[in-house]
């Protein structure tokens, strides 16, 4: 069984000393969907909610959140970013909106955190915007779909 690079020799959970590993060009890409009646996607498409710009705001959260997710994740590691985009689509299929966010960084340690947490916050934030027209819509399929970089390399979702 693999050790454990979380957990002390006491069993105590801890950090990643990361001190040793070499600088790398990191990047990590994440996605999830939200799901909406069709009246709230078309609302959130023309631009006529309530509380405003839908997809701008919730663009912008998921950028902020990216920034912010060592804060929120407790082990870890605080990153200078070099880039954070967020991609929000409508998808009449769902109906609802796909999010897709891209993070960089050059550093020790990935950046898959950074990217799961823009997607997450940005789809939170789409729901709080239009929950007054639509509280049954439903978040999901969260999920890592690409990471490079370090000593792993790259990984793509199969």
């Amino acid at each position: 069984m693999r050790e454990l690079t979380h957990v002390d020799a006491d069993g105590a959970a801890r950090m990643v000393d990361v001190s040793g590993k070499s600088e790398t060009a990191r990047l990590a890409r994440a996605a999830g969907s939200i799901r909406m009646r069709r009246s709230t996607f078309e609302a959130v498409r023309d631009n006529v909610v309530a509380k405003g710009d839908v997809l701008g705001v919730a663009r912008i959260a998921g950028v902020m959140a990216a920034k912010r997710t060592a804060e929120l994740v407790p082990l870890c590691h605080p990153l200078p970013l070099d880039d954070v985009q967020v991609e929000l689509v409508l998808d009449a299929a769902l109906p609802g909106v796909q999010v897709e966010a891209v993070a960089r960084t050059t550093g020790r340690t990935g950046v898959e955190m950074e990217a799961i947490t823009a997607v997450s916050i940005a789809l939170v934030t789409i729901y709080d915007m239009a929950k007054a027209l639509d509280r049954e819509m439903v978040i999901s399929d969260i999920r890592l779909l690409e990471k490079s970089g370090g000593r792993s390399g790259l990984w793509r979702r199969g």
